[in-house]
């Protein structure tokens, strides 16, 4: 089944604006309609009365010619009381009564519209009035044009002309400001749509006219700016981690390769010990990726209330460290977090710490203001500082750490790092008397009692 074609924006938004402008000029010309009409009734009445006003006490008083004026209606016509014409317009005389119905005993007057009246031509309105005279009742009959509901048809020619210009003028602006408005848009529909893998340094223009697509177009680019540095570092990513990833391999085919061509000069325990310090390499570099893209991912956190001090001693009397730990820990220091990636920020640090500590490592937790911070460092060479943020890119060793033998895959401080920004916190390099110090500060928790670690 072939999809159809979807109608465009501005089609759809220039077809119901004409079709609401030609609504709202038939509803105002409906009413305008109806309010000449009525004028025009009202007026037609008018002259009616005027009639009867001049007609009347010709009928009483006398004398009556036997030609009367016409004025501002069609025809006038009167018969005595033995239904004789006594007078009329001059288009009457000498013709038959133009009418013969007379309004009933509590009535004086009667109106009708005739098709046509005696005499005359076309429908018009008849009106018939009792006269009351010595000798009976005489009756007038005043002819005037018959007013249509719409009034007249210079009305009507205007009503429907004023509606069309406006539904044409309304329409034609609707049009006019919609594809003014579009262009902009389908310019940045035609930009994304030329972007490639090849070219993501291209933005899309910003219109200024509107502020909404200004908006949208500065969000874009500010999207694309994000794109061009999340491929940017997925593609060094890609490259540094088939780097880590083919130096333990090489190593360990290098052995195989040089045990299989000498079988017996080989130190057999020797080459199986190096072989699988570099199987446990590859190991924690793969572990470690996988927690990196779960962490790029943003999986949720498994939050609880968790005292960080008791965390921290929970994880230093579980593990056994080459150098001197030493604690400074508040009395206690509530935050809400995942205490499994908190654990591994601490041990990353820690491992991190060992490296290249000389002795010592001080772990301290302490909370300041609506900040809860853990502190380690170390007595080592300590980070120059301009190199205190490369630490924490992804496969980065600084010159004082690129010996393998001294272990880690480049990425525990990394994941570390995207664990404090998980918890809305942050991981940096502060200033220290010796070595390095590695702070992280997460926010404080309020409600702290009866809290463990776990």
């Amino acid at each position: 089944m072939l999809n159809r074609a979807l109608p465009s924006f501005r089609a759809r938004r220039t077809v119901a604006t004409a079709v609401l402008a030609a609504c709202v000029c038939v509803g105002v010309g409906l009413l305008f309609l109806l309010f000449a009409g009525n004028r025009e009734a009202e007026l037609a009445q008018v002259h009616v009365t005027d009639a009867w006003n001049r007609v009347v006490p010709l009928i009483r008083q006398g004398p009556l010619p036997p030609v009367l004026p016409r004025g501002d209606v069609e025809a006038i016509q009167v018969l005595d009381a033995h239904g004789v014409v006594a007078a009329s317009t001059p288009e009457l005389v000498g013709g038959p009564p133009i009418a013969t119905f007379r309004a009933d005993d509590r009535n004086v007057r009667a109106t009708r519209t005739l098709c046509p009246p005696h005499g005359l031509r076309g429908c018009m309105t008849v009106t018939s009035y009792k006269v009351y005279q010595p000798q009976g009742v005489w009756l007038l009959y005043v002819v005037a044009p018959r007013v249509p509901w719409y009034g007249t048809t210079a009305d009507l020619l205007f009503v429907v002309g004023a509606s069309l210009a406006v539904t044409a003028t309304m329409t034609a602006r609707s049009f006019r400001d919609l594809t003014r408005a579009m262009a902009p848009v389908n310019a940045i529909r035609a930009e994304l749509a030329g972007i490639t893998l090849t070219d993501l340094d291209r933005r899309v223009p910003v219109a200024s006219d509107y502020q909404e697509i200004k908006l949208l177009a500065e969000t874009v680019n500010d999207t694309l700016d994000r794109l061009e540095t999340a491929y940017t570092r997925l593609r060094r990513f890609t490259a540094d981690a088939s780097h880590e990833l083919r130096t333990p391999i090489t190593s360990m085919r290098t052995h195989l390769e040089e045990a299989l061509l000498y079988p017996r000069d080989t130190d057999w325990p020797k080459m199986t010990r190096a072989v699988l310090a570099g199987v446990d390499l590859l190991q924690m570099t793969a572990a470690d990726l996988l927690t990196l893209a779960r962490l790029d991912a943003r999986t949720s956190l498994h939050r609880v209330p968790t005292d960080l001090c008791r965390l921290v001693e929970a994880e230093l009397e579980r593990r056994t460290y080459r150098k001197k730990i030493v604690e400074d820990l508040a009395e206690s220091a509530c935050v809400d977090c995942d205490r499994l990636r908190i654990a591994r920020v601490l041990c990353n640090l820690l491992d991190n710490a060992e490296r290249h500590a000389a002795s010592r490592i001080t772990v301290s937790v302490r909370v300041e203001g609506a900040s809860v911070v853990m502190a380690v460092a170390d007595d080592g060479a300590g980070i120059p500082a301009g190199q205190r943020e490369m630490v924490f890119d992804r496969f980065t060793r600084l010159d004082t750490a690129r010996n393998r033998e001294a272990g880690g895959t480049g990425l525990g401080l990394a994941i570390a790092r995207e664990i404090a920004v998980a918890h809305e916190g942050t991981l940096t390099v502060e200033d220290s008397e010796r070595g390095a110090c590695f702070v992280l500060r997460l926010p404080a928790y309020d409600a702290c009692s009866a809290v463990r670690a776990g």
